[in-house]
């Protein structure tokens, strides 16, 4: 018999079995990504005059999809994917909220009323103050490719809060994080601003990509896996030097604090809120800091749980530092959005107060003001993107001196989400920093504490705009408060009516985030 023969005689080796995939319970991610793949195809052979309003539909349609699909899922809790996806009430919830308020972001995006042709250039690869930069700058001509980079960006969200598997949530940070760098350069006005904050963002993130995959090789050198599930078990039983483990932990959690804008790992924020159009902002500064989060609460609650006796301290450390960063430095901008990202800081650091805890009252305090919080933001930058003089928006504090005699709607609006940022009872910070601190006060009452302080300090801040609005005498040739078109007006709406909601009726959210403060370990 012939060596060939005696090889096709043989048993089959043993092959590597095919992971079994739940799609239903990937559906939400898979229709975002399905969109904007289909996104891309509309950008290629659409007529250009018919683009807009095909990608809004799509983005908006899709996400609502998704939402449906999301909703239908409540209450189940699935391992898919060879356990590198974990479909649970905690990545249910913050799916939820990512779709919501990346909705919102979308008729943000979409406003043309305020801004002709919106407030993303029409072409990104004219060179800066060239002719041909001014006469797109000063017509009507539409960017629509920015609508499938977001839907990119949101599929990245998606998967990033669900991921067991470290691999995989590199993978979806880095789906979250390149069309982030890309749209953040794209602002219509100060368009060499935009590209700073842009190359900025760009540089910084991928420094902080490469210290997480740096942190994801020393625990697989640790534990032999780069599963959350492994590397949990390898705690209680593996022969190899803690110092692999330590490390790994340290540089993995650089990473994921960075993209949620967290002191010392802050200094991006202020550069690139300022910088990216507005509403690219408003997104970020919602949706990306859910997402962020939600990789945080996985790797620390899945991961490193048996640990937490080593990583408290780390996270008392950074979030002592990214309330007295956000609060203080806060005082001294001039900028409206530099002092909404430094107030991002801040709230970075109210939110890891409740992460101390590590049970589920702490983490459904912590879902529930991640969800307050993106409303809140997303109206507060709707608003910002209405205030415009003969250069665009008009950003700089002193600008909106005796605005509320020129708008006193527009005043009394910000105003109230002012005092929702800084916790004034009746509003939804309130709420949300009241359960937070509630949850953390029996195991780490002096950082609670500290949070209170940094809060009245950061109170200063919000109510010098205030002061500013209604107390100063408006300047003659002042901005003026613009005219919004029904999107944006609905997001702003949402976003205010949703933080006034959730500041007199909070329980049916609470009661839903404490059912969803389930973990699938």
């Amino acid at each position: 018999m012939s060596p060939l023969n005696i090889v096709l005689a043989a048993d089959p080796p043993n092959l590597i079995q095919a992971p079994s995939i739940s799609y239903s319970a990937l559906s939400p991610i898979l229709i975002v990504l399905g969109a904007a793949c289909l996104g891309v195809l509309v950008e290629a052979l659409a007529p250009r005059e018919r683009r807009f309003h095909l990608q809004l539909g799509l983005s908006l349609v899709s996400l609502l999809a998704a939402l449906v699909a999301v909703i239908m899922l409540r209450g189940r809790s699935t391992l898919t994917a060879s356990s590198a996806l974990s479909i649970d009430g905690v990545t249910l919830f913050l799916q939820g909220s990512i779709l919501v308020l990346s909705a919102l972001s979308i008729l943000l995006l979409a406003e043309r009323a305020v801004e002709p042709g919106g407030a993303i250039v029409a072409s990104a690869a004219v060179v800066v103050g060239s002719p041909a930069d001014r006469r797109l700058a000063s017509g009507e001509r539409v960017q629509t490719e920015i609508f499938p980079l977001t839907l990119f960006a949101v599929g990245g969200m998606l998967i990033f809060p669900a991921a067991n598997n470290l691999l995989l949530m590199f993978v979806a940070l880095e789906v979250l994080s390149l069309p982030l760098y890309l749209i953040a350069g794209l602002s219509r006005r100060r368009r060499l601003l935009s590209q700073e904050a842009a190359i900025k963002y760009f540089l910084l993130g991928a420094f902080a990509s490469a210290f997480f995959l740096y942190g994801v090789a020393l625990l697989y050198g640790y534990a032999g896996s780069v599963d959350l599930f492994d590397i949990l078990r390898a705690q209680n039983s593996s022969t190899q030097s803690d110092v692999l483990l330590y490390l790994g932990f340290g540089l993995l959690i650089v990473g994921l604090l960075f993209k949620a804008g967290i002191a010392p790992f802050h200094s991006w924020t202020p550069d690139v809120y300022q910088g990216a159009p507005t509403p690219v902002t408003a997104f970020m500064a919602s949706c990306t800091k859910i997402a962020a989060f939600g990789a945080i609460i996985r790797v620390l609650y899945v991961g490193f749980s048996v640990s937490a006796w080593n990583w408290r301290p780390i996270i008392w450390g950074v979030a002592i530092a990214s309330m007295v960063v956000g609060s203080i430095v806060g005082l001294t901008q001039t900028d409206l959005k530099r002092i909404l990202a430094y107030s991002s800081i801040a709230h970075a650091g109210f939110i890891l107060v409740g992460l101390v805890s590590l049970d589920g009252a702490g983490l459904s305090s912590v879902l529930f003001y991640l969800a307050a919080y993106g409303f809140t933001t997303i109206a507060a930058f709707g608003l910002l993107t209405l205030v415009r003089d003969a250069n665009g928006e008009a950003n700089h504090l002193s600008q909106w001196s005796g605005l509320a005699r020129r708008s006193p709607l527009f005043a009394i609006t910000f105003t109230f989400l002012l005092l929702a940022l800084a916790g004034i009872p009746l509003t939804s910070g309130f709420t949300g920093k009241f359960v937070v601190f509630r949850a953390a006060y029996d195991i780490a009452g002096p950082l609670v504490v500290i949070a209170l302080i940094a809060s009245a300090v950061a109170a200063f801040f919000y109510l010098r705009i205030v002061v500013m609005m209604f107390f100063a005498e408006p300047a003659e040739d002042g901005p003026t408060v613009a005219i919004p078109s029904a999107m944006s007006t609905i997001a702003i709406t949402v976003g205010t009516a949703a933080t006034l909601v959730l500041g007199i009726f909070p329980q049916p959210l609470l009661d839903l985030a404490d059912k969803a403060a389930r973990l699938r370990g």
